[in-house]
């Protein structure tokens, strides 16, 4: 069976090479964890703070779709180096991520010394 008959039949054609299939799935993951956060933040369905992690949480997953399905990644091509750029990755991100929620939480501890009451009765 040729390349072209196993794109056809949507199969995986091996390490670094996915079908159209493969593609829209990728497609559809990283849109579904894009609509997700947006929602939950825009409807108000959990309190900040559990939407805040839960936006990191989808984020770090759309990281690895992305890695996975339109960057080829995986454990098992390039003789494990793929695992090691998914290790160092994942370092990165939670590296981005706890620095951002630091610098966040430090900028609205020293930037926003109003308590509510006072911010509704400023002019």
């Amino acid at each position: 069976m040729s390349a072209a008959e196993h794109a056809a039949h949507g199969e995986h054609l091996g390490p670094g090479h996915l079908t159209a299939k493969g593609y829209l799935i990728g497609f559809v993951l990283a849109a579904a964890l894009t609509a997700i956060p947006f929602w939950l933040v825009m409807n108000h369905v959990v309190s900040p703070a559990v939407a805040a992690v839960a936006v990191m949480g989808l984020a770090a997953v759309q990281v690895v779709v992305h890695m996975v399905y339109f960057l080829h990644m995986d454990a098992r091509s390039e003789g494990g180096w793929n695992l090691l750029a998914l290790l160092f990755t994942a370092l990165l991100v939670g590296i981005v991520l706890t620095g951002s929620l630091w610098v966040m939480h430090h900028l609205d501890v020293n930037m926003m010394p109003m308590t509510p009451q006072e911010m509704r009765q400023a002019p």
